[in-house]
């Protein structure tokens, strides 16, 4: 291994800010939106004017370059986990982190390398998915995602909570359930949606939705009404918040005798990406979105 004296400014760099992320991981139940994690990067790495510089060409910051390109070492490692938005720190990515910030990039990279060396026999130049495209032409595709993900996340803030919850329903109606019930504007006693499998409601289950559309995260207590509203047979409860949830609601609603959801921000986009082409033309104006393709074959 290389001294940390010899090390070049920008793996320095990427050293400590991705085992920062790593450790905010572990902290934090080993999962984080990838939007959150920077944000928390950001706050607790010093970063000098080079770290912050943007990059004249893409305008890019440096820092969150070089950071989502060593991710991708990482990931090949076995020590990262990405899905729609989400970063999982695994549990052999846990036991690396006793090697300190050098040695576990370090180590990350010679995984990458020794992975790249079997892919000598693929055909040359083939390209198996997004992240190898990026590692190769230093496209920064985790910084795109990022993008899309905040462009998602100021639409949905600029909604009301009734708009919100229009949403919300339309998703239901993506996924096969029946809406004949969503709340007014007023009191709605916890329930903003009941939404059924058939259309007069015969089946099971029933599902009662609360939704929360605030910056704060819902609290145990919250959780637990949602719970006590859930008194017939078969009732499945989904609850809604924007702002995400305390880790003793999390806990609370997995330990529950009733079925109980919680979908968070994160979650809610994934699902509505993987049911946006069931939607109605009219549901899909509620949040619409574009696909975005990548060059596959050879570069």
């Amino acid at each position: 291994m290389k001294e940390a004296s010899k090390l070049s400014r920008s793996f320095s760099l990427g050293a400590k800010t991705i085992y920062a992320a790593m450790k905010i991981l572990k902290e934090s139940g080993r999962e984080m939106p990838m939007r959150e994690l920077i944000t928390r990067v950001e706050k607790q790495v010093e970063l000098d004017s080079w770290a912050k510089e943007r990059y004249e060409k893409t305008g890019y910051v440096r820092w969150e370059s070089i950071f989502h390109f060593y991710s991708i070492d990482c990931i090949k490692a076995g020590y990262l986990l990405k899905k729609k938005g989400i970063w999982f720190l695994t549990p052999e990515g846990e036991e690396a982190l006793k090697l300190g910030a050098v040695e576990f990039l370090q180590s990350a990279r010679a995984a990458y390398r020794k992975w790249r060396k079997a892919q000598a026999a693929l055909q040359e130049g083939e390209i198996e998915s997004e992240e190898e495209v990026t590692k190769e032409k230093g496209i920064p595709y985790d910084k795109i995602e990022q993008i899309a993900i905040e462009g998602l996340v100021k639409f949905i803030e600029s909604k009301n909570p009734y708009e919100f919850q229009d949403i919300v329903a339309a998703l239901l109606r993506g996924m096969g359930y029946y809406t004949p019930i969503i709340a007014p504007k007023g009191k709605d006693g916890g329930l903003d949606i009941t939404a059924y499998r058939d259309p007069l409601g015969t089946q099971s289950p029933r599902i009662q939705v609360q939704i929360k559309h605030r910056g704060s995260t819902a609290t145990v207590q919250e959780v637990r009404q949602l719970m006590g509203l859930l008194q017939k047979e078969g009732d499945v409860g989904i609850f809604v918040s924007t702002g995400g949830f305390t880790p003793d609601a999390k806990s609370t609603a997995r330990s529950s005798l009733a079925h109980v959801e919680l979908i968070d921000l994160s979650r809610f986009f994934s699902l509505w990406q993987d049911f946006y082409p069931k939607l109605s033309e009219e549901d899909k104006s509620l949040l619409p979105l574009r696909p975005i393709y990548f060059l596959a074959t050879k570069l």
